[in-house]
């Protein structure tokens, strides 16, 4: 069994090279004029996308194939003030770049749009906002040439809504009423309050879509179920797809702030359930949730050459021999 290591958007090695930059409402009210918001907007969104280049690179050269893009790549873009800016044209021949690199070298990317971008929503308000939200994460992998399906888009299953089983049945229905251009990169993940692995996994096996098992949420939230009871129905889900099945794993930061990301990852439990997913023999990619990024990555990786059973083909992919 292989498993390569990934991160979320920022690294920290890398000086002034965030890809999230912002602005905010308040500000481009402020400046009144369409042309100076505009302005504002495209000089944030070319740093972004600059940054995003280096960040790319900078992976590569640490043999990091999965890499998670930020949300926040063009600011605002769904916002009423600046929806008729045509971002992807502008970018045209920087974020083709981007994909051309992504194609070139194998990078699993993917992305994972915010917590309000909610499909199971009985608001139609809420739903169309959602879908425009999609529908930009969409245009931007279209517009870096990522066209093909196996890019994904992370999403939770939304709100329990006092009613966890109606709940379930509505995300399904509307997941049937979304373009098949967004339908067909949506997986599911199992959150840390309202949904289990075991209602996610119901809910991927009847829409046949992937799920994507969140190590730390399931132990947050759980009906007693046993990890290693469905992780072989889990990595089934992936059976279609280009990529190996994916894992996200974070370490709590502590007893008390059990929900939040620690800043690394704790090396030993990370083993523990390494061990427990090498029994079904299925390479995996793991995406770490941590508060130091690449470099809680990188620290990992060093810290995984300590252990006997494991070989260490480069800093971010190993083999369970």
């Amino acid at each position: 069994m292989r498993f390569r290591l990934g991160y979320v958007a920022m690294t920290l090695n890398l000086e002034d090279c965030s890809p999230s930059g912002t602005v905010t409402v308040s500000t481009l009210e402020k400046l009144g004029d369409e042309k100076a918001r505009l302005y504002r907007l495209r000089k944030v969104a070319s740093k972004n996308i600059a940054n995003t280049m280096r960040i790319l690179r900078y992976n590569k050269a640490y043999n990091i194939k999965v890499y998670r893009f930020t949300s926040k790549l063009i600011p605002l873009a769904t916002h009423p003030m600046v929806r008729g800016w045509n971002y992807a044209e502008e970018f045209k021949k920087e974020l083709k770049e981007i994909g051309d690199f992504v194609k070139e070298n194998d990078i699993r990317v993917s992305a994972h749009p915010d917590h309000y971008t909610v499909i199971n929503t009985n608001s139609p308000k809420v739903f169309n906002d959602s879908v425009l939200d999609l529908e930009y994460h969409v245009e931007i992998f279209k517009a870096m040439g990522l066209d093909d399906y196996k890019y994904k888009l992370v999403l939770h299953t939304g709100g329990l809504y006092k009613d966890k089983i109606a709940s379930i049945e509505r995300f399904k229905e509307n997941f049937i009423k979304l373009p098949k251009s967004i339908a067909n990169r949506i997986i599911l993940e199992n959150d840390d309050k309202s949904f289990t692995a075991a209602d996610v996994l119901g809910i991927c096996k009847d829409l046949k879509i992937p799920m994507v098992l969140d190590v730390h949420h399931h132990y947050c939230n759980n009906g007693g179920e046993q990890l290693d009871d469905m992780l072989e129905d889990i990595f089934e889900t992936w059976q279609q797809e280009y990529f190996n099945p994916k894992v996200h794993f974070s370490t709590p930061k502590s007893e008390k702030d059990y929900r939040s990301h620690a800043d690394d990852i704790n090396a030993e439990e990370f083993m523990k359930f390494i061990s427990s997913a090498s029994y079904i023999n299925q390479d995996i990619d793991v995406m770490l949730e941590a508060k130091n990024k690449d470099s809680a990555l990188l620290k990992l990786s060093d810290e995984l050459t300590g252990y006997g059973n494991v070989k260490r083909i480069n800093e971010a992919e190993f083999e369970i021999l």
